[in-house]
């Protein structure tokens, strides 16, 4: 029996994945579409707490910033080419409505995630897309004219290969970096995968003891324990959003953006989170603020003045922290005390363990060198005829639909880009 012959493998059925395969069939294309779990879409499912931040109410300017210049500059064209709000109005057509949160982040109206993948299924398989889920693809070999798939159970041969198999974030879904060991076969460089978008495990207990506590608005950056008391510095070095303590540490977007530093090896030093409570007030503007309040009203505390502005069982650290008592009276406060608890509002130092790593990652860093993919088409620059797409890439966007946003907009020009080849 002769084994079937695609003109598309698609290798991983994910956001990625799914908008290749659809794009690709729409145009012609004979479309096969892989997924090792018997799910299709399993972090779809998962994400934005089973809501699924589909995209983020921007500009595809705005995407590619927030990405940070060289990845920006990868995904500049996919994203210009399918823009947020071509993902928005896709998704409407499909009959999921959407809705714009505060924060910009894009959600299914009715906050189902599951409304999302199966939106994404039922336009492949409308298309004439056939999937295969449950099926573990063992390992890819190109000849002269085509591509050997090999499965199981089963080998399969194709003209085009997509991998949209993702990177090793939850690899509870099934993203076990299957796809890395692969590419370096064939001769790709693989940047070292790291967990990013990933909650942080801290030492001190004071952290522990306000597990639970949130904060709607922290800015945070991180410094290395290197003698120089150095902040590290890049073009996303710095992150401001809501805050939560946890009983291992912190977590909350802020954190989860920042994790991407305290994993960069680059940087592989012991780390300090750098937190300023107060990230609308200047330390001039809070210092000047108490002093002010201590003129006019010389009998306010400052545990009562905190508590204004931070919850209450922050406020307390923090005057534990600076070794001032709560109950102390702003008038006789004196200058040094005064220092001291600005410090610890606007530039907190959070000894860092470490991360909860992969496990808990909503995404991950590292992942085959851009350099070595086209952006145009996001086939390998190595291997002709062999597209990349989604998060096997060396992407990682702050949490916001970003992520999801470059997975469509890759798998749209891959799929584009087969079907015009």
């Amino acid at each position: 029996m002769m084994n079937p012959k695609y003109d598309v493998i698609i290798v991983g059925a994910g956001a990625a994945g799914l908008w290749a395969a659809a794009t690709a069939a729409k145009r012609g294309q004979r479309v096969l579409l892989i997924e090792k779990n018997k799910k299709l879409g399993v972090k779809i499912l998962m994400s934005g707490g089973t809501r699924c931040n589909i995209t983020h109410n921007a500009s595809w300017r705005g995407v590619a910033d927030a990405f940070g210049k060289p990845q920006g500059r990868f995904l500049k064209y996919a994203l210009a080419t399918l823009t947020p709000e071509a993902v928005v109005d896709t998704f409407h057509q499909l009959g999921v409505g959407t809705k714009v949160e505060e924060t910009g982040k894009i959600f299914p109206q009715s906050d189902r995630a599951i409304d999302v993948r199966d939106a994404l299924v039922t336009r492949a398989r409308q298309a004439g897309v056939q999937i295969m889920p449950g099926t573990s693809v063992t390992g890819i070999a190109p000849t002269q004219d085509h591509f050997v798939v090999s499965c199981t159970e089963q080998t399969f041969f194709c003209h085009a290969l997509v991998l949209t198999c993702g990177g090793q974030s939850y690899p509870g879904c099934g993203t076990t970096g299957d796809g890395y060991a692969w590419l370096k076969e064939l001769g790709h460089s693989v940047v070292a995968p790291r967990p990013a978008l990933t909650p942080l495990k801290c030492r001190d207990e004071w952290v522990h003891r306000l597990s639970g506590v949130t904060i709607p608005d922290v800015g945070l950056s991180v410094q290395l324990q290197n003698g120089k008391s150095q902040l590290v510095r890049s073009d996303r070095s710095c992150f401001r959003g809501s805050f939560l303590f946890t009983h291992r540490g912190c977590s909350g977007p802020a954190a989860l953006n920042i994790s991407r530093l305290v994993t960069d090896p680059a940087n592989n030093l012991p780390k300090k989170l750098i937190c300023d409570w107060l990230p609308d007030l200047s330390e001039d503007k809070l210092r000047n603020d108490l002093t002010s309040t201590a003129v006019r009203s010389s009998g306010r505390q400052l545990f009562n003045e905190l508590c204004h502005v931070l919850p209450k069982r922050l406020a307390q650290e923090l005057c534990d922290l600076a070794g001032i008592p709560g109950d102390q009276s702003l008038a006789e406060l004196g200058k040094k005390r005064l220092n001291r608890i600005v410090q610890q509002s606007k530039r907190c130092p959070v000894d860092i363990s470490g991360t909860l790593g992969f496990a808990k990652a909503e995404v991950t860093a590292g992942g085959v060198e851009l350099g070595e993919v086209d952006p145009q088409t996001m086939e390998s620059r190595l291997v002709p005829r062999l597209y990349l797409a989604g998060e096997i890439l060396d992407v990682d966007g702050p949490i916001g639909g970003y992520n999801f946003q470059a997975a469509f907009s890759t798998g749209f020009v891959a799929g584009n880009a087969i079907a015009s080849g």
